[in-house]
């Protein structure tokens, strides 16, 4: 717990980190509506690591309200990328609602939330998600430049994060042998894991929409949720590394792969041509817009 304090004191001692530029990489993808496929792979790799999963299980409300849960996780996500100043607002929020999240994990082991490596996690599953879900949701794969912008520009929303450059590998290079350790030596297919990818049917329909819809939702809910349950596996565990899915267990077959390519091949030719207020989540685009 000292390690802990201690690095929350240094990390508001120093100066203030800067959000990711909006002519780079992050500006482009993470607001857009396609990442939306993409975060539920991240998540659940995150909770992969049994004192984040143990942290998610104990603490969190994603069983009992997963729709609000998603939403602020998402405007959470949304602004540490399009916030500016708000972004370093919101980093520090995080630091102190996690001060108090600890526990003993499903090993008995002690964690807490802001342990350096476990808090680096929890990010670093960003990068390898958005490296693979590219080669399905994109035109094309990341160049080597790309990936090396995307993985400099997803450092500096780290620092938002108020994690420090030496609890991240520093470079792509650096960063392959310390994420094939992470699924070799410390990844496991915990109770959250299993949750998140179910297809249960205790999924309570989303209470968004004027009454009226949200009363017609409610009626054929029961109808729909099977079908949603199945694609968000689906989603989940397709838009996953493939060495991450073999440390997490997750099953995936080549016809369930050609399905999903058949998917982002469509999206990534139908997507580009809407206009960028339809897109873009409402918070991204008047970010973008308010830029130009």
């Amino acid at each position: 717990m000292r390690s802990v304090q201690a690095s929350e004191r240094r990390h508001l001692a120093g100066p203030g980190p800067q959000p990711p530029p909006p002519d780079g990489i992050l500006w482009d993808v993470v607001g857009e509506i396609r990442q939306l496929l993409m975060l539920p792979a991240a998540l659940t790799l995150q909770v992969g690591h049994p004192a984040v999963g143990a942290g998610v299980d104990e603490h969190s409300v994603f069983r009992t309200d997963p729709w609000g849960r998603g939403e602020r996780s998402l405007q959470s996500f949304l602004t540490w990328v399009y916030g500016g100043e708000e972004a370093l607002a919101e980093g520090r929020r995080l630091r102190e609602l996690h001060k108090h999240i600890q526990g003993v994990d499903a090993h008995g082991r002690r964690y807490h939330a802001l342990t350096p490596a476990y808090y680096a996690w929890v990010h670093a599953t960003g990068f390898p998600t958005y490296r693979h879900a590219q080669r399905y949701l994109g035109r094309r794969p990341y160049t080597d430049a790309e990936e090396r912008q995307l993985y400099a520009e997803w450092l500096q929303v780290g620092r938002v994060l108020g994690i420090h450059d030496r609890d991240m590998p520093r470079t792509p290079e650096e960063f392959w042998p310390y994420w094939q350790r992470m699924l070799t030596e410390e990844i496991e297919r915990t109770k959250v894991v299993d949750e998140l990818v179910s297809v249960s049917t205790d999924i309570p329909p989303p209470p968004y929409g004027p009454r009226p819809v949200r009363w017609a939702l409610r009626a054929v809910w029961p109808l729909l949720v099977p079908g949603f349950a199945r694609f968000r596996r689906f989603m989940t565990v397709g838009l996953m590394p493939p060495e991450a899915r073999e440390a997490l267990q997750l099953s995936w077959t080549p016809r369930q792969d050609r399905r999903l390519r058949r998917l982002g091949r469509v999206l990534a030719h139908v997507l580009p041509l809407l206009p960028e207020r339809l897109r873009y989540l409402p918070y991204a685009h008047r970010a973008r817009a308010a830029r130009r």
